[in-house]
């Protein structure tokens, strides 16, 4: 049961991507405070270990899990309208499905840098289009950008461009969903742990050549994320709207870090060596 001071008591949460690190931390910060959280990956497994830790965590929370394609309207759709039914209103949306992979714009073909973009942007907007109508009492929808929206980060184009494309949608959906009363904003991490950055954080010259651009120091924790999407859904933001803040330790008022020895490690030294001399024929 949750306490009578708990900010979201009484309110249900959507969360995609729901068997990520950054989803996950989301998920206990507002169950923590008193909302319900509803769940949806594609892997049941994964799903079902994340829904284990929260209880772990928050026994007296209430967490739903549901195996979908975050990417098909029809299973979104539905999620979210099994979402609604638990206690009859949706409140918080919370979009994070997002990856992008480090790839130079000559490696990419059609397929790969419009698969960042669907990952990135068309998942959130499915989840606003079909989560708004039933948030009939105003609410909160918090996406997951990235600081390489406006960062520089050579090599990671497809990437900065969907992330980008998102914050441009944060901002037009905030102007036209204000007046259901539904806020609308992002939060943009940084250089974040989680089960999809594991190659950098056991690398330790690269871990420490991205920490040298973060004055705070550290990478951040999923947790540091979780508490901004916390603050941006509940009643302390009630007059935040459109906004698209950075959470990464400062690193966006530096640099991000020269990757370039890892994109020759992946696609090869000679692919590398051409792409920066200029010589583009054959790609």
């Amino acid at each position: 049961m949750s306490q009578p001071d708990q900010a979201l008591a009484g309110m249900t949460a959507f969360i995609t991507g729901g068997s990520g690190a950054i989803a996950e931390a989301s998920a206990l910060c507002l169950l923590r405070d008193g909302a319900s959280v509803v769940l949806i990956a594609r892997q049941p497994e994964p799903l079902a270990e994340t829904r284990t830790r929260l209880l772990a965590a928050c026994p007296e929370g209430e967490v739903v899990t549901i195996a979908g394609d975050c990417l098909d309207p029809d299973t979104v759709r539905a999620a979210l309208a099994d979402a609604h039914a638990l206690h009859g209103r949706l409140d918080i949306i919370v979009p994070t499905v997002g990856q992008g992979e480090l790839r130079p714009i000559m490696l990419h073909d059609v397929e790969s840098f419009r698969g960042d973009w669907e990952r990135n942007v068309i998942s959130a907007f499915i989840a606003v289009r079909y989560g708004a109508p039933l948030m009939t009492g105003g609410g909160a929808i918090t996406c997951i950008s990235s600081i390489v929206s406006s960062v520089p980060t050579r090599w990671m184009s497809a990437y900065s461009t969907a992330k980008g494309g998102l914050e441009s949608f944060v901002r037009g959906a905030a102007e036209e969903l204000a007046a259901a009363r539904i806020r609308v904003n992002a939060v943009k991490p940084g250089l974040t742990r989680s089960r999809l950055r594991g190659a950098i954080f056991d690398d330790p010259p690269m871990l420490a050549r991205m920490l040298a651009e973060t004055p705070l120091g550290r990478a951040g924790e999923p947790g540091d994320i979780g508490a901004a999407v916390r603050f941006l859904s509940g009643p302390e933001a009630s007059w935040i709207t459109g906004q698209c803040y950075a959470v990464d330790g400062g690193n966006s008022l530096r640099k991000n870090a020269d990757l370039r020895d890892y994109a020759a490690r992946v696609f090869g030294e000679d692919a590398m060596r051409r792409i920066e001399s200029g010589e583009l024929s054959g790609f």
